[in-house]
C-alpha cells in the first residue's frame, strides 16, 4: 500500500469512527473530535472503531481512547454493547 492509499484509509477510518460515535452516543464533543483527527495509526483507528461498536457506554469508550496504544484487549462486560442495563430496557420495552 502506498502513502496516498494509507492516508486515504486513515481519513476514512477517522470519518467512520466519528459517524459511528454519533450514531451510538449522540453528539461527539469538539475536543474528542480533535483528538480523533490527530490519530495517525491505522491499527489504532481500527481498534477504536471496534471499541466504539462494543463499548457499553460513552465512559468506557473514552477510557479506551485515553489509553492510547497501550491497550490491546477489548474484553468483558465493559465491551458488551447490550450490557445489563440495556438488556433490562429491551425486556421492559
Amino acid at each position: 500500500m502506498n502513502q496516498v492509499e494509507m492516508e486515504q484509509f486513515v481519513r476514512d477510518d477517522r470519518n467512520d469512527l466519528l459517524v459511528l460515535l454519533e450514531m451510538r452516543f449522540g453528539g461527539v464533543p469538539q475536543p474528542v473530535q480533535e483528538q480523533i483527527c490527530q490519530l495517525q495509526d491505522l491499527n489504532e483507528l481500527q481498534r477504536m472503531i471496534i471499541a466504539a461498536c462494543n463499548a457499553a457506554d460513552w465512559v468506557v469508550f473514552m477510557e479506551e481512547l485515553q489509553s492510547g496504544q497501550e491497550s490491546f484487549k477489548l474484553t468483558g462486560e465493559r465491551f458488551n454493547p447490550v450490557n445489563q442495563q440495556g438488556k433490562e430496557h429491551l425486556c421492559n420495552g
